[in-house]
């Protein structure tokens, strides 16, 4: 039970800093605030594979789909720290 919650609380806490990050690009329009965004958005897509691999499909091996979706936040975040805003 401890571990849903857990699992769940990840998810939400990328969601809402996903949602605050784009609400601070749509302000400003700062390029790190967008990409960082994407990146919040796609962990939060990796954390709910990440429920749904160990809570709902135990039998069922998502880790491609979960480092995918990791790796992708990184590279979102990554092209956002080096493409400057002009």
């Amino acid at each position: 039970m401890a571990a849903e919650i857990v699992y769940l609380l990840c998810a939400g806490t990328a969601f809402i800093c996903c949602v605050l990050l784009f609400r601070g690009w749509r302000q400003s329009r700062a390029r790190l605030l967008f990409w960082s965004g994407l990146c919040f958005a796609a962990l939060t897509i990796e954390n709910i594979f990440l429920f749904l691999d160990v809570i709902v499909f135990p039998a069922t091996d998502l880790w491609w789909c979960r480092t995918l979706f990791a790796l992708l936040g990184v590279l979102f975040l990554l092209f956002g720290l080096i493409w400057k805003d002009k």
